[in-house]
């Protein structure tokens, strides 16, 4: 599939999710941007703004096979992944898979669960698989996890470790509608008789490796591979960050920005697409000292003073946007 092809289908999908979901299209664009970059996206926001939603549109969309699991408490590493259960009839233990067996799974209020079932989330993300008593399973491809977590300061909730927070290419949030759009929201269930609307698939299922493969073309110029690494090398310099952005961050900066690129229907980076993504692949990597967090500092705060700091490649003084993003062919 070509730059072109798989933009105008981005579009299309995103159209799509608009007529079932009520959010920003930035917001519904920065969910596909990790589908594209073969990424997972964690969300975190209140209950109640069609979060859940969201996701099953998403694979409505893409005609792809969608879980969910709800995350609680007393949830068990082997209610994700699967177990052994032994058959009576064979003798034998087979193994019956877990909810994780899909193509996209919503991982639901993923932070009210423990660390260590948080932490069977690990494997099945990073290597596309999960191992139950040493036998390893392989996960459907593609596969996507999209995990919802209430604010921290909620009752009831576990923070995510560092490593799992790393895991995602993608934090953003959903937020509350205007007030237009929950009028909206309104007169479009007065049209229909489910409580829940429902969409048609846009592609194939089997399409949406073509789409990712689209965006593992988009060329990124050596300026802006330089850009990149400047980034998130000025996030460990600043006073404000205990832990900066890992080399992986950098990674699923440049992939990310790959995936921009297709949504905008070329095949080649500009400082715009860097700089539109880095705040979500960024913010959720890094880790304030104490005195940062007392003071109140947001990491968006600190990505927005390190894309200043940052001379942008192409540009007159590190201006807002480079005079010719052509120049990046």
């Amino acid at each position: 599939m070509d730059h072109e092809t798989a933009g105008d289908v981005s579009a299309q999908i995103v159209d799509a999710i608009g007529e079932a979901v009520i959010a920003d299209r930035d917001f519904l664009e920065t969910i596909l941007t990790g589908v594209l970059a073969r990424g997972h996206v964690l969300l975190e926001d209140v209950p109640g703004t069609g979060k859940t939603l969201t996701a099953r549109s998403l694979a409505s969309a893409l005609d792809l096979q969608f879980q969910r699991i709800q995350f609680t408490p007393d949830l068990l590493p082997s209610d994700i992944t699967g177990s052994n259960i032994y058959n009576e009839a064979d003798g034998v233990f087979e193994f019956s898979r877990g909810p994780i067996f899909a193509n996209i799974v919503l991982a639901d209020e993923i932070n009210r669960a423990p660390p260590k079932t948080q932490a069977a989330l690990l494997e099945a993300m990073g290597e596309k698989q999960v191992t139950v008593d040493g036998t390893t399973y392989e996960l459907p491809t593609p596969f996507f996890v999209l995990a919802t977590q209430n604010p921290v300061e909620q009752e009831g909730t576990f923070g995510l470790p560092e490593a799992q927070r790393d895991r995602f290419i993608i934090k953003t949030a959903m937020g509350y509608p205007d007030r237009a759009g929950e009028r909206e929201l309104l007169d479009r269930r007065a049209g229909r008789v489910e409580q829940a609307p429902s969409i048609q698939p846009i592609i194939d299922g089997e399409q949406v490796p073509e789409l990712q493969r689209a965006a593992e073309d988009v060329s990124v110029d050596e300026q802006l591979r330089e850009y990149i690494v400047d980034l998130g090398r000025a996030t460990r310099e600043d006073h404000r960050v205990d832990v900066g952005v890992s080399p992986r961050g950098i990674q699923r900066l440049f992939e990310a920005s790959r995936a921009v690129a297709i949504l905008q229907g070329r095949d080649f980076v500009v400082p715009d697409d860097i700089k539109w993504v880095v705040e979500p692949v960024f913010s959720h990597r890094l880790v304030l000292t104490a005195d940062a967090g007392v003071r109140g500092v947001e990491q968006s705060e600190i990505v927005a003073d390190v894309l200043d700091s940052v001379a942008v490649p192409g540009a007159d003084g590190g201006s807002e946007r480079a005079d010719n993003p052509d120049q990046f062919r």
